[in-house]
């Protein structure tokens, strides 16, 4: 009968054992994804890095966008500028663009020479 009783003993110590190695084992694989739906979350994310990572790029596209549609801005609003106070800037465009003359000139249209002929 001790036989019986002693192993019944050791089966018992065993199986706290087992049941304690099961929970820290299990412990340990809950940790370990939650770590990893952590970092997924911490990466991927609405405000995660990559997200951040993106919109800081965006936002220097759009800085760089206005810069250029300011400088436009000022150079177009010089232009209008020169065409609304330099008459000899116009006369000048007027001459060039449209072929006009003042009263009493002549304009002549110079053709290239056709090398076909």
């Amino acid at each position: 009968m001790r036989r019986y009783s002693s192993m019944q003993r050791r089966r018992k110590k065993k199986r706290p054992n087992q049941t304690h190695e099961l929970q820290k084992r299990l412990m340990r694989i809950v940790l370990v994804l939650g770590a990893i739906v952590l970092l997924i979350i911490f990466f991927f994310g609405d405000h995660g890095v990559y997200q951040l990572y993106r919109l800081q790029q965006e936002k220097t596209e759009i800085q760089n966008s206005i810069a250029e549609l300011r400088e436009e801005k000022k150079r177009l609003e010089a232009k209008k500028t020169r065409l609304e106070t330099d008459y000899e800037y116009i006369e000048e465009l007027a001459r060039e663009r449209y072929r006009m003359a003042k009263p009493g000139e002549k304009v002549f249209k110079v053709v290239p020479k056709d090398d076909s002929e």
